[in-house]
């Protein structure tokens, strides 16, 4: 394989040198740079290296997209990624504080119930979480 970072089973530190020394200057920047859903074409991902996209808050494929839908958005976007020259995936991520209101049926989350259960362990200590 004369691809070293492609190599799996070659040492990490190999494979990022190996890529990086294949990298131009664009790709690097564009490697570093998060886009919004909105504005993700093929050709905005082929032409300009985006490293990541993101969904703000209703930014999905369509009203009422389920999870199925939402996984086809996304594979569509890895797929014209991994097209691109050194074929790099994309990082993908939502905006959802609250649970993914963005996803048809999900379940959402108030921040206070969130807040409080970061707090649960201290305040009352493990012995109060044994369910069983």
């Amino acid at each position: 394989m004369d691809c070293i970072y492609k190599n799996p089973d070659a040492h990490i530190e190999d494979r990022i040198k190996d890529l990086l020394s294949r990298m131009t200057l664009k790709e690097k920047i564009g490697q570093m740079t998060q886009i919004e859903r909105e504005v993700s074409t093929p050709s905005a991902l082929r032409d300009f290296f985006i490293g990541s996209i993101q969904s703000a808050p209703g930014s999905g494929p369509f009203e009422n997209a389920l999870s199925s839908d939402w996984a086809d958005m996304v594979d569509g976007f890895q797929k014209s990624a991994l097209e691109s020259r050194l074929g790099i995936p994309l990082i993908y991520g939502i905006d959802a504080v609250h649970g993914n209101n963005s996803i048809h049926g999900a379940t959402k989350f108030p921040h206070n119930i969130g807040l409080g259960a970061t707090r649960l362990v201290s305040i009352t200590g493990p012995k109060y979480l044994n369910c069983g």
